[in-house]
């Protein structure tokens, strides 16, 4: 099945235009948070690298519902299509700061792509039960899943070596051009859709949008709990990636390519469990593991942090080979990977059953509902661990732990409150369009 989807012409493009999208802003801000460190100088770097994430994360809290109101009352194609064609300004902003060294003008460039990034992702999930079968949602959203962390891996990577010292600014500029103009194209092939609901009023007050879709949600005892799951993994992901590096570095010790390295297996592994979602399911879609999946994610998260809790603090600064080759670098970098995989293996059917209950009419602003509450989840997550660490004085340690019991207690809300089958909703999936 995902060879076949992959092939097909009804999903390929989709696919490839979510991975030039998520490669896109990786890559331009990777590039942004090297030349602050590298390039831009002074000692606020680290202040200036969180109003960065901030300002990308931002737009997704305030436009997400927008963005579900457009793709509903639209073509979904054409609304991706005239994202994509904005996002190519956006970029010639991004290379502009890269030419003329402007912090303010990549930071305006974040912000742009923040806006894309949210409007267009009630499309790119809205639109996969438009063009699949019910059988085939699990491996459609398991492969957008997986482009989308293996381009965040390669935008990371090209991002750093993009603002190393010796680039020239033409090479950077034809990079940013390329990945705008190819993103656009995949999009010009994505098939038409139609129209969800016709009659659908936009909504200018967006924070009004905003609160009607979620508390619509909310009235849906079943999506709102799968959407507080997707949430909550974007929770845990992100503060456990702002924990573990910074743990690393400090109990076993670790440089650049080690860190480089970690975000490596974090994003292969979510991306292999994504995919194995879709193996194991067969085309359907299994919820009753999700509560164990969690309870596994707790058991590493809490290994992790007592590992490297009974570590003394350390100034060393240790390569690849001497972390792998030693006992704590490569029993937390095993867990690091096993704690992602399953990650993606939980997130995957949860996500699919999210759209396939939504009705046809309401879909995209389902899943612009779904974004709001990972970005406010986040938020939320990332000023407890500033709280937990600044305030209680824990260490990252401590807080990893910490997260770990959080994901038990979760793992108890989804055992009791997420169906245990999906069987008997197909009949509220849509009638796929499968002919492309």
């Amino acid at each position: 099945m995902l060879g076949a989807l992959m092939g097909s012409r009804r999903f390929a493009p989709l696919f490839w235009c979510q991975f030039l999208s998520a490669f896109n802003d990786n890559f331009v801000r990777q590039m942004l948070v090297m030349m602050l460190l590298f390039r831009f100088g002074g000692g606020d770097a680290g202040p200036k690298i969180s109003f960065a994430v901030a300002i990308f994360v931002l737009p997704s809290i305030v436009l997400s519902a927008l963005g579900g109101e457009l793709a509903d009352a639209h073509d979904k194609a054409e609304v991706a299509r005239w994202l994509k064609f904005a996002e190519i300004f956006v970029q010639m902003i991004a290379a502009a700061g890269f030419v003329f060294h402007s912090a303010q003008l990549f930071y305006i460039a974040l912000l742009g792509l923040g806006a894309i990034a949210a409007l267009f992702g009630p499309i790119k999930y809205g639109i996969l039960p438009d063009h699949l079968k019910p059988e085939e949602l699990v491996a459609g959203n398991a492969l957008v899943e997986g482009a989308t962390f293996a381009a965040i891996l390669l935008g990371l990577v090209f991002g750093a070596y993009a603002a190393a010292e010796g680039r020239t600014g033409l090479s950077v500029v034809l990079q940013l051009a390329i990945i705008a103009l190819g993103c656009f194209g995949a999009s010009l092939l994505i098939p038409s859709t139609k129209v969800g609901a016709p009659g659908l009023k936009i909504n200018p007050n967006v924070f009004a949008s905003t609160r009607d879709i979620l508390r619509e949600v909310r009235r849906d005892d079943r999506q709102w709990t799968g959407a507080a799951a997707v949430s909550w993994f974007w929770l845990t992901g992100a503060v456990s990636l702002s924990l573990i590096p910074v743990m690393i570095k400090a109990r076993i010790g670790a440089g650049l390519q080690v860190e480089t390295a970690i975000n490596a297996f974090f994003a292969v592994g979510v991306a292999a469990g994504s995919l194995l979602a879709a193996f194991i399911g067969h085309g359907r879609i299994l919820l009753k593991p999700a509560p164990y999946l969690l309870v596994a994610m707790a058991a590493l998260l809490i290994d992790m942090g007592l590992v490297a809790r009974a570590l003394p603090e350390t100034a060393r600064e240790v390569g690849v080979i001497e972390f792998f080759s030693g006992g704590p670098g490569l029993h937390v970098a095993v867990a690091i990977l096993l704690f992602s995989a399953i990650a993606g293996l939980f997130v995957v059917p949860i996500f699919a059953a999210v759209q396939a209950w939504a009705g046809a009419d309401r879909r995209a602003r389902v899943v612009g509902a779904v974004n709001v509450l990972s970005s406010i989840y986040m938020v939320l997550g990332s000023v407890a661990t500033t709280l937990l660490l600044k305030l209680a004085g824990a260490s990252e340690p401590d807080a990893l732990v910490a997260l770990g019991a959080g994901n038990a207690l979760f793992a108890a809300y989804c055992y009791f409150r997420l169906p245990k089958s999906f069987a008997g909703e197909a009949a509220h999936a849509p009638t796929a369009n499968a002919s492309l």
